[in-house]
């Protein structure tokens, strides 16, 4: 059975009601707290791929990270992926992989998108 992996921040409402969908399903998970145990930029960069999305689009920009590290509307994927490696609080959650297939859990219910594929 090939497994499921959730970036997963348990302080999340958003990543907690993901979390649930996948479990509720009896699916095979690997539970990644990526708060303390960040993905390294490499690991960014798959996910990246994975998800066929541009770093803006899943970086956290309310934070205060994405600030103090000079990011902006204009900063580059390179910079983004950079900053999301040191900062990992700059990730948006939860994603979940399956595959070579990733999905930003926002809404919750798109996690399920995954499942079957």
């Amino acid at each position: 059975m090939a497994t499921y992996t959730i970036y997963h921040n348990p302080r999340c409402s958003k990543s907690r009601a993901a979390l649930a969908l996948l479990q509720e399903r009896n699916l095979s998970l690997r539970i990644v707290e990526y708060l303390k145990d960040p993905p390294s930029r490499a690991e960014l960069a798959a996910l990246r791929k994975q998800l066929d999305l541009s770093p803006d689009q899943w970086i956290r920009k309310s934070e205060a990270e994405f600030k103090a590290a000079g990011l902006g509307p204009d900063s580059n994927e390179a910079a983004l992926l950079d900053a999301m490696a040191k900062h990992p609080i700059l990730i948006e959650r939860p994603i979940v992989v399956y595959g070579n297939h990733a999905v930003v859990g926002r809404p919750p219910e798109r996690v399920l998108e995954l499942v079957g594929k």
